[in-house]
Formats: C-alpha cells, structure tokens, sequence
C-alpha cells in the first residue's frame, strides 16, 4: 500500500471538516470554498462575501476597509452574523489570516473560516432542556418524598390515634345498641380514610422502596396490579439484584410504573414479562407485552409517558430503546449505570 503524502491529508481534511472554508481576495471575491461552506452559505465561486452585521456596524477610521477581518490582517475569531444567499442572517464564529501574497497581481488572499453557531446554539439549548428537565424530575420525586412522609407519619399516625380512641369508647357503650352501631360505622369510614391515605402515600414513594429495595417493592407494585386486573398475567424475573443508589431505584421503579400503566391504558396486553439483571457497573432492564403495538409515527397522549421514562433514564445517563409493531406487541430495553451501591 502506498502510504499518502501530507497533501492527500489535507485535501481530504478540506472535503470532511464541518467548518466552511473560503480563500477570497481583498475585493472579498470567493476563488475557492470548500463544501461545507457552499452547504453552509449557499454562495458560489466568484461571488463576493457580503459583509456581516458587526462589519457594518461598526466604528471605521478614515480609509480603513468595512471588512473587520481584512483591515485587520488576521483575526483569531468573533461572533457576528453572515448573510446567506436568499437573505438569512445566521449566527457564525468568524476568524481569518491573510495566507497568500500573489506577486504579479499584488494582492493579497485571505483564509476566511466559518463556523455555524446555529447548531451549537441549538445543541445547547436542548442541554439546557434536558438539564432543565432533570432538575425537575429531582425535586419532583424529592417532593414527592417528602408528601408520603408526612401522610404517613403525620395524617396516618393521627388517623390511628383517632381509630384507638374510638375504640375506647366503643368499650363504654357496648350496652347502647345505636350508639355502638354508630361508632362501629365511623370507624369502618376512618380505616377507609386510612387506607386511602396508605395507598396515596405509596403512591407518592413507595416505603419499602427505601427500607427493602428495588426487587421487593417492584414485586408488590405486581402483586397488587394483578390483584386488581386478574386478566393481566405479569411475570418478573430478577437476577443479581441488590441495593443501588436511590435516584437509581427510584427512577427505575417509575419507568416500570408508567410501563404497566401504558399497558393497562392503551395495550390490551393480557401478559407482560419484566426482566432486570445486574452486573458490576450497570443494570440491564426490558419489559415486553403481547399487546396492540402501536405506530411511533401515530403518538398521543401515550408518547408523553414515553418521553417522560426516556427522561428518566436519561437522567441516570443510560440508553432507552422501544420497539413495537401494530398487533405485534411492545419492548422496551434499558441500560442504566448502577453507579456506587449503597447499603
């Protein structure tokens, strides 16, 4: 194989790079352009670069050229906006260097470098939403912590201290038929009320989550679905798993959560399957039913539940993958960092 020479190197680095490159002369006449600056610009050899918003608005001396650039020989870089050939302005990180004096003409050839800002721009406003996002799933679930605490420790307990003293006074009135009777209705209504706030409260964060862990509380989460929808048969197959960071456990309960809830919503599955493994440095989750599949392209209110677990898992910097087909049910596959495990 013959090896290339530094040339063929460079002529493949002018072709590829994403920066637009363009040789001009100082009357700012292109003579040449590599692609990604015709992609970029839209202009074509022999056309004059128009001047930018900062080199016409800014301060000149008497007798100094318009363009910042060339009155200045080489500029490192700066931000302005270029105009492109139908009219739009984009935002571009400009730097140029007079690179050739041409003897017989006596002009100068200037480098002239740009680099499209609008993507940046973009790229960090969708790091800006995606940390924005993660933020707010934080305080979220760090509120909701904070709901089913004080539903259980502070609502609950009060509501037992209740459901005691009526029984004290049930001992006293067991010879007053109508009074008993009435009392017994009363607490029948408190422990509705108390299970009620049970079920709210786990609903917010579920206790054992926090005191047993992952696998156990997802089990019960099944058990209790299954109770409720008998129609629904949900196998869970864990292995390896043991205790991981909470923002972890939490977050992976959720995806699992708005998974059967989309099941039970919009699937018509009549069997799911959810398998989590766990290795030394990540998690491995997927969870599969046997339902009506649904079109990507056709997303409703169900693909706000989807964005909501690829957030989730995007959080813990993992991989989201779904897959479904119209009759053919739905997977979804996860990867997640276990991160540091915890006790």
């Amino acid at each position: 194989m013959t090896p290339r020479v530094p040339n063929d190197y460079l002529q493949e680095i002018y072709k590829h790079i994403q920066d637009g490159i363009i040789i001009m002369k100082a009357n700012r006449e292109i003579i040449m352009m590599n692609p990604a600056a015709k992609k970029l610009t839209g202009w074509n050899m022999g056309d004059a670069v128009p001047y930018c918003t900062f080199c016409l608005k800014r301060p000149k001396k008497q007798g100094e050229s318009t363009c910042y650039l060339i009155a200045n020989s080489e500029v490192p870089s700066f931000l302005s906006q270029m105009p492109t050939y139908h009219g739009k302005k984009i935002d571009v990180e400009m730097s140029t260097a007079a690179i050739y004096a041409n003897n017989e003409t006596g002009e100068t050839e200037y480098l002239l470098v740009l680099r499209d800002q609008e993507t940046f721009k973009k790229a960090q406003e969708a790091e800006n939403k995606k940390q924005m996002i993660h933020a707010l799933i934080e305080a979220k679930e760090s509120e909701h912590k904070r709901l089913a605490k004080e539903l259980h420790d502070g609502v609950g307990q009060s509501l037992f201290t209740v459901s005691v003293a009526l029984q004290a006074v049930e001992s006293f009135v067991k010879d007053k038929p109508k009074l008993s009777t009435y009392i017994n209705e009363v607490q029948q209504e408190l422990q509705r009320v108390m299970d009620d706030v049970n079920a709210y409260s786990h609903q917010l964060r579920p206790h054992s989550l926090d005191q047993l862990g992952l696998k156990p509380t997802i089990q019960m989460m099944i058990d209790n679905m299954m109770k409720s929808m008998p129609s629904l048969t949900i196998d869970f197959i864990a292995d390896g798993i043991d205790r991981c960071e909470p923002v972890v456990e939490i977050n992976l309960y959720r995806v699992i959560q708005e998974a059967l809830h989309n099941v039970v919503k919009y699937a018509q599955a009549t069997h799911v399957q959810i398998r989590i493994m766990m290795d030394d440095t990540h998690i491995y989750m997927d969870i599969r039913d046997n339902g009506i599949g649904f079109d990507h392209k056709a997303l409703t209110s169900a693909g706000l539940g989807l964005q909501h677990m690829e957030e989730r898992v995007d959080l813990l910097g993992g991989a989201f993958e779904i897959h479904s087909k119209l009759e053919q049910g739905t997977t979804i596959d996860i990867v997640v960092p276990k991160m540091e495990t915890t006790l």
